[in-house]
């Protein structure tokens, strides 16, 4: 990872923006929710994604706080402009933040600000951080819920999210890893898996989602495994919230 990116984050020279992915209903072709992804800019204009940035090991905890506590402040900025449905909005969060009271402190003016209700934004907890403490993890969902939001274990089958985690926190969504997509209508002990965690998600009232499906075969064996709800490039690319301004021309 650059040193001079990461300062130039940490410091506010660099700009931030908010881009969102469309997730799908698959059965209808129906758009159900957009998860909120945030990039950073270069001179040129050009985005680039922050998750490397986040899951690099040599980042000091105390940055990757400052960074994702940012990155919050963009995504909710962004959400008090978006524009009233009954879309739902996915949310990253570091479980890290969950231990800063800086998070806690700033949660009550982002939900204020929101133009739609508390449970239409879904926090979803990456695998960026491994939690040990489900316990702790748990108290902190209980939190947010009593603050009307919703949370979503994303990466099921990889980091945080594992089985276990998943019981224990009981989420309203939960979202297969690309691991479990990739290569799927090659694979049928995948495609077995997919089918057994969506009929498991419909009896516990779980949302379901397939995240990184990026061809058409794939979409048509995550379908075929009855998976209710898919997300990736094959439906949408993630695009910018705003318009982005045009790079200043070099100086002769």
């Amino acid at each position: 990872m650059p040193k001079g990116i990461l300062q130039k984050l940490l410091n506010g020279e660099r700009r931030i923006a908010a881009h969102v992915q469309p997730m799908y209903r698959l059965r209808d072709n129906r758009r159900m929710a957009q998860e909120y992804l945030i990039r950073h800019l270069d001179s040129a204009g050009l985005a680039h994604p922050v998750g490397a940035i986040l899951q690099a090991p040599e980042l000091d905890p105390a940055d990757r706080l400052a960074l994702d506590l940012r990155f919050l402040e963009e995504t909710f900025r962004t959400l008090a402009t978006a524009e009233i449905s009954d879309l739902l909005h996915f949310v990253n969060l570091e479980p890290l933040s969950l231990e800063a009271p800086g998070f806690w402190e700033a949660l009550p003016r982002w939900l204020e600000a929101l133009p739609f209700p508390p449970d239409q934004v879904v926090l979803e907890f990456t695998e960026g951080q491994r939690i040990h403490d489900v316990d702790a993890l748990r108290g902190y969902s209980a939190r947010l819920r009593d603050a009307g939001l919703r949370i979503a274990v994303d990466d099921l089958g990889a980091g945080v999210a594992s089985l276990s985690h998943m019981a224990r926190l009981a989420p309203d969504f939960i979202k297969a890893d690309r691991s479990l997509v990739e290569q799927v209508h090659r694979r049928p002990y995948q495609a077995a898996l997919l089918n057994a965690l969506a009929h498991f998600a419909n009896r516990m009232r779980i949302g379901f989602i397939a995240e990184g499906i990026e061809t058409l075969e794939e979409l048509e064996a995550v379908m075929d495994a009855d998976v209710p709800w898919g997300q990736g490039y094959v439906l949408g690319q993630p695009w910018p919230t705003e318009p982005r301004p045009l790079a200043s021309p070099a100086q002769p």
